[in-house]
């Protein structure tokens, strides 16, 4: 389901008048709507370590340099190098004075930082993305933006999750005749997404919920 047909549903379910077009969003109402969603989509996102937000990518750390350009817009889960994990390490100043533990890495403004090797260095490393959505050629960006954009949360629980979502933080107001269906149907499929699509039967399902 793309960002236009989100917004449509959100529409319907506030008993709003429906658009024929994504340039008829175009009222206050409108864009408050495309914002929250954009917004729970971040947070439903960032929220847990997703399988659907994994991803992959090997570098090349060149030989007597200890560091390279961070390419990552997300979250490092793990650097491998020579089959071997390396630990984050937060005392950067150390890997400058050739000073850090063992197997770590850190972070220097824009770079990451490695020991120094005297050959160049295959590095693999797996991390969350912070792209959070893809436009209609399946290229990931950060945010529903055209209407034919989509999250990247699985097309099964990114209709309740954002419609419902999205509904409940419009009108915030848990006197609101709708504002328990929602919340409820809110919570179910965020459950059901945590429980099936979890890759280790250990994991156990929790809510998170932010209200403002």
């Amino acid at each position: 389901m793309n960002f236009f047909e989100i917004i449509n549903k959100c529409l319907a379910e506030l008993n709003y008048k429906q658009a024929s077009d994504f340039s008829e969003l175009i009222k206050n109402e409108h864009k408050k709507l495309q914002n929250i969603i954009n917004v729970l989509n971040k947070e439903v996102c960032s929220s847990e370590r997703w399988n659907f937000l994994q991803r992959k990518t090997q570098l090349v750390l060149p030989k007597n340099t200890g560091e390279i350009e961070n390419p990552i817009s997300g979250r490092i889960e793990a650097i491998i190098i020579d089959g071997e994990k390396y630990n984050y390490h937060d005392d950067f100043e150390s890997f400058f004075v050739n000073a850090q533990p063992s197997n770590t890495y850190s972070f220097y403004e824009d770079k990451i930082l490695f020991p120094i090797f005297n050959q160049d260095k295959n590095v693999e490393i797996l991390y969350y993305t912070n792209n959070f959505a893809k436009d209609f050629e399946n290229l990931e960006k950060l945010n529903l933006e055209y209407g034919t954009d989509q999250s990247l949360i699985p097309d099964l629980f990114a209709e309740p999750i954002l419609v419902y979502g999205a509904c409940m933080r419009l009108k915030g107001n848990p006197q609101h005749i709708r504002f328990n269906y929602w919340l409820s149907m809110y919570k179910e499929a965020l459950t059901n997404m945590k429980s099936r699509i979890s890759n280790t039967v250990d994991y156990a399902p929790k809510i998170k919920m932010h209200r403002k």
